[in-house]
Parts: structure tokens; C-alpha cells; sequence
């Protein structure tokens, strides 16, 4: 007998043909070797390749996850908010139609935000596309406007560079990369491996041209009285500001995407402007004769003084202008410039502007911003303020926190204190409700996979408008046990837009919503919460939920007249106030009109 002629023994397919390698495989192992971590999104139809090459991936050991949330939406935020911490690709998808739709609000967030964001947008059958099929849509055309790079992968030969081109992207520019999948393709075997990814590549210098800053030397030389406006741009660059600002006697302020890296150390601070303003910032704008803007793109123009020249300083060129006046432009990052300028800046002796203006800035932060923060433990509904103040003090030094658009912006502005450990995220230029806890979901899985800071608080300041949007998501706490506290701010009124529509001249209409208790919502769901309308219990509560290892919910019943008004107010905007509140009174709300002054005496502008 001869070895090895005797009969075939027939094995399972599993165990005979080793596993092909699909697109939805080669996906998968590229975003991983560029970095990404978790996947959030909702599985579906033409996603299901891609979900179960993650499964067959975590079988494998590969560090790569699935996060299940409750609407696409929150996922895109999701991710944007893990990019913003982590700075490493975070991704995101979303079936074919309305699955990858419902993306596009969290990825213009994410984009405007210029933060490292890959989103599958899964597609119909490619022999389907442009007939009208069911579900039809175009993602690679739709997203084209909140994207660095939007493409459609349509062949197994092209996939490999075509992912690794949009991870390129998203880390590059930094933004968002979109790619169009179409689930048949997904499923193709991959003939060639993954192609190589260049993960996380080191950002260049940026170094302005020396006559430029030669040029603004002498332009800060000549002027008696500089203001600096720091935007999210001094990142890197705060001790460089402080020192320039200390050598010419200039108060500082910020933008809202400035704060969290301005604010802090700095003697020479006066607080904000804009909307959501405070203190002296806007004095000290109007009464310098050079404006220096650094690292910032602050949109509101009828803010920035016309008639004050002004000199901006940019890492990306075509910011340059486009808000206000620009006498002087200087390219470049903020700390690589500021490091030039300083030794060819002479030192200013007299400090009579910035004395005057942090005394002016002293005066507004104890006079209107301190003034419901005060005497008013036992004030109800609770002042908004005043509950800022203690979630402020009671919030861990390295707090992550989330805000949500409307009044919570407010109060994140004029009450967290940044210490430059902190971080606050917020839909600051997309300004998209609901965004607070969906950005708080990221937030805590990117502080899961910090080894070095795994009880890091992750704080959601939620109004009731933003949160009852994606209630949903609160199941998505429960299910991964991510130790989200949310904040409710809980006025049962669109704040923000009662505040806009009064000071156009019209009473407050569609604004407001059924008193809902969030507290028991919460716990329905497996959260540990408590409402609470007490001020005195305030402390108390927002302890019982920072000692608590999973989600908690403190819904802070609060009033909803409290108005916040901007530190520039025109004539224009006063004539509305009035006539709003006259239209109030003429329509038999004359307890309303009452009620809201006694609520706002000290804010309350008068004709």
C-alpha cells in the first residue's frame, strides 16, 4: 500500500479555506493602525459587513470596538468629542440613507471644530446606484461640505488607498473624512493587504515671515493702549501670551474656545465679549488703539471695534480679515510668532489702561456676574448662577466638560474655572442642540482608555431642551456604565431664544415646555438621580453624584426668567427689550413681565 493514496477525509469548510480578507477587513485594520479605537454607530443592512469585521477583529485581540448608540447623531458627536481629547482619529458611522443622514450634524460640529474624524457612511448595492433603489442617497456628495475629504471606495483595488487617503486627511487638515461604502463592495475580497498608514504625523512649525513680525513690533510700539483677544489658536502658547501681555501692559480676554487655555494664571484677564459675554473685554476693545487678535476667528463682527486698528495673528491665512478691519496679518502659530516678538518689543512703562481696565473688570465680575451667585441660598427657582458656582467648585481640577448650546454656554463661559488641566467641549462654532451628552459619551470612553487618568469626571451641562432632543442616549450610558454625570439645568424654556426674541421687540413665544420630572426619567432607565429644587441641597447632591462609579443625573429645577445679556448692549436692542416686555403686558402678562424683573432687577436694561 502505498502512504498517502488511501481515501479523503473531508473537513469542514471552516477548518479547510482559510478566511479572506474583505474591504470591510482592510477598513478595519487601517483605522486601527492609524490609531482609532471605537466605532460609534447603530449596525444595520449595508453596515453589517463593516460591524462584523470589528467582531472578527475583537476575536482576534485587536484593541478596536463597537459602541451602540441610540442615534447616529450622538455618534458623530461622540467621536468628535474623543478626537478633541485624544487628538487621534476617532470614527464614526452610519447605515445606507438615513442611518449615514443623521450623521451630518455631529460631523459639521466636528469639522468646524478641525478635529481628527473618519465617518463610514455605508451605501446601497453598487448595481443599484442611481436607479432610485430604496434608501437612495449620495453621501459622497452630501457631505462634501462638512468634510476635508468625502469619496466613494467602488472597487477592491482602490479601497486600500483610498482609506489611507482619508485618514491622511482627517489628520492633515485636521477635520473630517467621509467614506462612501457601498455594502456589496464592503463584502469584496481584498487582493492586496492593508496599505501602510502614517499615524499621527508630527505637526510642522509654522514660522512667520521675520518683516511681518518685525512689522507688528513696531506697530505695538506705537500704540499707547493694546488690547489682546486669545482665541482657541494660544493653545500652546499661554506663557508666551503672559509674558507679552506683562511687557506692554495689555489686558487679555478671550473667546469661549480660548478660555480653557487662556483665562488661567493670568493676572491680566477681562473676561469675554459677544453673546455670551462678561467683564471688561469689550471696554478694553473699544478704548485701545490696537487690537491684537491671537488665534482666533470670533465670528460676532458687531462685537469687534470698527475703528480701532487691528492686528491678527493666524495659523491659517484665510481667517485673516474676515470679521473685522485687519491693519496688520501675520501667518504663523501663535507661540512660533510671540516667541519672535517678544525680544524686539520695547517695554511699556505706564500700566494706567490696564489698571483701569481690570478695575472696571473687578467691578462687573462682583457687581452683575457676581450678583445671583450671593445671599441666595434659599432663593427659589434656583439661579442658575448660583448652582454654576457650586458645580464649579465641587467638579474634579481635571474635569472633562461637556455643554450644551444655549444658556448652559452661558454658564460654562462666566462660571467654570479653568486651571489648565480642565477641558470644556461644546458645539462653540456649529452651535447644535443636544450635543452635551452625546459629546460626553466620547469623552468617557477616550478617558477609559487613558490608563493614567481612569477617574477622570466627565461632566455633562445639559439643559432640558438640549437633553430631551437625544433622551435616547441615556440608554447608551446605562449599557456601557460610562460614568457620565449630567448636570440638568432645568428650566422647562429655550433660554437662549426666549432672551433673542425679547430683545427683537417680541414677547417669548413656542419657548416653553411641560415641567417634566428628568430625575425619574433618569432612574427608569438605570441612572441614580435626583431632582432637586432646594438650593441648600445642591452641594449635597452634586457630591452624592461625583462619588458614584457609573452615570448619575443631578436635575436642578432652575428659574426660567434668568436672563443673560451681553456686555455691549445697542439702543437698538434696548428698544426691543422694551417694546417686548410692553407686548407682554398688553397681552395680560403683567405677572410675567413682574416676574422676570424680579428675577433680572440688576440686568434688566433700561431705556
Amino acid at each position: 500500500m502505498t502512504i498517502g493514496t488511501g481515501p479523503t477525509i473531508r473537513r469542514p469548510r471552516e477548518q479547510t479555506v482559510a478566511r479572506t480578507i474583505s474591504i470591510a477587513d482592510q477598513l478595519v485594520a487601517q483605522i486601527v493602525a492609524a490609531g482609532a479605537r471605537h466605532i460609534y454607530g447603530i449596525v444595520g443592512d449595508s453596515l453589517n459587513p463593516v460591524v462584523d469585521a470589528v467582531r472578527r477583529a475583537q476575536k482576534d485581540g485587536v484593541d478596536i470596538s463597537w459602541v451602540h448608540v441610540r442615534h447616529e447623531e450622538a455618534a458623530a458627536f461622540a467621536a468628535a468629542a474623543e478626537a478633541e481629547l485624544t487628538g487621534t482619529l476617532a470614527v464614526c458611522a452610519g447605515s445606507c440613507g438615513p442611518g449615514n443622514l443623521h450623521l451630518i450634524n455631529g460631523l459639521y460640529d466636528a469639522n468646524r471644530n478641525r478635529v481628527p474624524v473618519l465617518a463610514i457612511a455605508s451605501h446601497i448595492p453598487s448595481a443599484q446606484i442611481g436607479t432610485q433603489f430604496f434608501q437612495e442617497t449620495h453621501p459622497d456628495r452630501l457631505f462634501v461640505e462638512c468634510s476635508v475629504y468625502s469619496e466613494m471606495i467602488s472597487s477592491p483595488v482602490q479601497a486600500g488607498r483610498v482609506i489611507r487617503s482619508a485618514i491622511h486627511h482627517a489628520y492633515g487638515a485636521p477635520g473630517v473624512a467621509v467614506l462612501t461604502l457601498p455594502g456589496d463592495v464592503a463584502d469584496m475580497e481584498s487582493p492586496v493587504p492593508a496599505t501602510d498608514v502614517l499615524t499621527r504625523p508630527v505637526p510642522p512649525r509654522v514660522v512667520p515671515d521675520a518683516a511681518e513680525v518685525a512689522a507688528l513690533a513696531e506697530a505695538i510700539d506705537g500704540a499707547k493702549k493694546v488690547t489682546i483677544l486669545a482665541g482657541a489658536g494660544v493653545r500652546d502658547a499661554h506663557d508666551e501670551v503672559i509674558a507679552l501681555a506683562e511687557l506692554i501692559g495689555a489686558p487679555v480676554g478671550h473667546s469661549l474656545r480660548g478660555k480653557e487655555h487662556i483665562q488661567y494664571d493670568n493676572p491680566y484677564d477681562v473676561g469675554m465679549t459677544g453673546l455670551l459675554g462678561y467683564g471688561a473685554l469689550q471696554s478694553s476693545m473699544d478704548e485701545a488703539d490696537l487690537l491684537l487678535l491671537l488665534g482666533t476667528d470670533f465670528p460676532y463682527d458687531q462685537f469687534l471695534p470698527a475703528d480701532v486698528r487691528t492686528a491678527q495673528v493666524d495659523i491659517e491665512p484665510t481667517r485673516l480679515g474676515r470679521r473685522t478691519r485687519m491693519d496688520l496679518a501675520v501667518v504663523g502659530d501663535v507661540a512660533e510668532t510671540l516667541r519672535l516678538l517678544l525680544p524686539q518689543v520695547q517695554r511699556k512703562t505706564s500700566r494706567r489702561f490696564l489698571d483701569s481696565m481690570l478695575k472696571k473688570h473687578h467691578k462687573a465680575m462682583s457687581g452683575v456676574v457676581g450678583a445671583y451667585t450671593k445671599d441666595v441660598e434659599h432663593h427659589t427657582p434656583i439661579h442658575p448662577e448660583y448652582a454654576a458656582v457650586l458645580l464649579d467648585e465641587e467638579a474634579a481640577e481635571d474635569a472633562v466638560f461637556t455643554v450644551d448650546t444655549g444658556m448652559g454656554n452661558v454658564w460654562a463661559a462666566r462660571y467654570l474655572t479653568p486651571n489648565g488641566k480642565r477641558r470644556v467641549i461644546g458645539s462653540f462654532l456649529h452651535g447644535s442642540m443636544a450635543n452635551a451628552v452625546p459629546h460626553a459619551i466620547g469623552a468617557a470612553f477616550a478617558a477609559r482608555d487613558d490608563r493614567d487618568a481612569p477617574q477622570k469626571h466627565v461632566v455633562a451641562i445639559a439643559g432640558d431642551g438640549g437633553l430631551s432632543m437625544l433622551l435616547g442616549e441615556l440608554i447608551t450610558l446605562v449599557h456601557y456604565n460610562l460614568p457620565v454625570k449630567i448636570i440638568l439645568f432645568d428650566n422647562a424654556t429655550l433660554g437662549m431664544v426666549r432672551l433673542e426674541m425679547l430683545v427683537d421687540g417680541l414677547p417669548s413665544f413656542g419657548t416653553d415646555s411641560p415641567a417634566i420630572d428628568y430625575a425619574a426619567v433618569a432612574q427608569a432607565v438605570g441612572i441614580p438621580a435626583v431632582r432637586v429644587e432646594d438650593p441648600t441641597q445642591i452641594r449635597s447632591a452634586l457630591r452624592q453624584a461625583f462619588s458614584h462609579d457609573g452615570p448619575a443625573l443631578v436635575d436642578l429645577v432652575t428659574d426660567p426668567r434668568a436672563l443673560s445679556l451681553p456686555p455691549k448692549i445697542t439702543r437698538q436692542q434696548v428698544t426691543g427689550f422694551t417694546a417686548a416686555m410692553s407686548k407682554e403686558i398688553l397681552g395680560g402678562g403683567m405677572a410675567e413681565v413682574m416676574s422676570m424683573a424680579r428675577s433680572n432687577l440688576r440686568n434688566v436694561p433700561r431705556p
